[in-house]
């Protein structure tokens, strides 16, 4: 199941009690997947929603049977090539459309929410036109609202930001695309929304990532550390051979000397491994070394 579906899930579990509640839902999916229709002097005829999935379409036509006691019509039914899926439209036309159109408006983002009411067209925006995407390959985390008018985005945005959630805005084609894309932003989105499964599905993929890219910097850190002893062994490599073509190094202590040949004779070991293989610790080759190299500075460099 795809992470968009696991949310809409979740939200297809709870109805809204509240007849308010219900308003403001059908008010969010008329401002993303809905339309009214008009007539030719502009009355307003209908209402109607389009949805690919049809537990959506069921969940939405119980909405608006409890609120007005209508049963809207299967009016359309065109295949989507790019995702292989029927997009299904429910029209109702009556001629108390246009009282029952004003009392879900007033319920929508021109009017006054109360809470409930915001969670509520949170969820229906959501339903209507929402989805969402986890980190996997080329993409990141990424939560999205398509709107038909510019007006709902605006309000849309301002709602989010009432909630502490900063959202960005682009246009596709003749709609407008409402987006959050950080983990903390989406994971407060399913918070609000009570989508309980989808969230902890969301904070398992984030450990996990999180695990990853822990992993990832150490490896990273490895490979830099044995990057820099590379260069360092060879560095002492070129020193003491310069010391031995000179005629330095035969004139040295026995322990310096021996380092200096052990290092030319092994220059892939770690400086733990040499320590070992010359039977001294770490800290006296660390010494030794250092004075090696400082004896090279001093006469070769």
């Amino acid at each position: 199941m795809n992470f968009t579906r696991e949310i809409r899930r979740d939200l297809l579990r709870e109805f809204p009690e509240k007849r308010c509640c219900r308003l403001s839902l059908l008010a969010a999916v008329l401002d993303t997947s809905g339309e009214r229709i008009l007539g030719r002097d502009g009355s307003l005829l209908g209402f109607s929603f389009t949805s690919e999935d049809e537990d959506v379409a069921e969940y939405f036509l119980a909405v608006a049977e409890q609120l007005f006691g209508i049963r809207m019509t299967l009016t359309g039914a065109v295949l989507d090539p790019k995702h292989g899926k029927n997009k299904i439209t429910f029209s109702f036309r009556g001629r108390n459309a246009e009282e029952k159109l004003k009392e879900i408006d007033a319920h929508g983002l021109s009017g006054n929410f109360d809470e409930c009411c915001a969670v509520s067209y949170l969820k229906g925006a959501f339903l209507g036109s929402g989805s969402c995407t986890l980190p996997g390959g080329k993409t990141g985390y990424h939560l999205e609202f398509v709107f038909r008018e510019n007006v709902a985005v605006e309000r849309f945005c301002e709602l989010l930001d009432g909630m502490q959630l900063i959202a960005g805005t682009v246009p596709r084609g003749d709609k407008r695309v409402v987006y959050l894309k950080s983990r903390e932003g989406i994971s407060d989105f399913l918070f609000v929304v009570g989508a309980g499964a989808a969230l902890r599905t969301l904070e398992n993929v984030s450990s996990a990532r999180e695990e990853s890219n822990q992993e990832n910097r150490m490896l990273n850190c490895i490979a830099s550390n044995a990057d820099r002893s590379a260069t360092a062994s060879a560095e002492q490599v070129i020193a003491f051979t310069r010391l031995k073509e000179e005629g330095i190094l035969p004139s040295l202590a026995l322990p310096l000397r021996a380092v200096a040949e052990g290092r030319m004779a092994m220059p892939t070991h770690s400086l733990a491994e040499l320590a070992a293989a010359l039977h001294i610790s770490k800290s006296c080759l660390n010494h030794r070394m250092r004075k090696l190299m400082q004896i090279y500075a001093e006469h070769l460099k």
